[in-house]
């Protein structure tokens, strides 16, 4: 149990670090021509995505169930104890919820920075 809470960790963190402000540096596709202002806005822009941070309540809220979840689970499992299955469950359980959050704010700070760039008027479509 405890490799599997060691891979499950690495492989989080791997993936993590691969889209590290990947949101927050992303640069739309311009749909028609691109004006003076164009290159300061998306800079604005992108700064403004990274106010959305991380580890926000929602991001600790699913960290939180897949604790919970994880630990049902692993108290289910037969091959170990109760206290170790729920521990181990919820070790990944609450990584695995983790992650999802910090991937939703991922695609959260790319909207930011689409639908900032739209409001100043620049024609983006994503």
């Amino acid at each position: 149990m405890k490799n599997l809470i060691l891979m499950t960790a690495a492989i989080c963190g791997i993936a993590l670090a691969g889209c590290a402000n990947t949101g927050a540096k992303y640069e739309p596709i311009a749909d028609g021509p691109v004006s003076v202002t164009y290159a300061a806005d998306l800079e604005s822009c992108q700064q403004l995505a990274t106010e959305r941070g991380y580890i926000n309540d929602d991001t600790k809220t699913n960290a939180a169930i897949g604790a919970g979840l994880g630990a049902l689970a692993g108290i289910a499992d037969d091959d170990v104890s109760d206290t170790e299955g729920a521990i181990a469950g919820a070790v990944v359980g609450a990584i695995a919820g983790g992650s999802a959050g910090m991937l939703e704010t991922r695609e959260q700070r790319r909207q930011v920075v689409i639908d900032c760039m739209k409001g100043r008027g620049h024609p983006v479509v994503g």
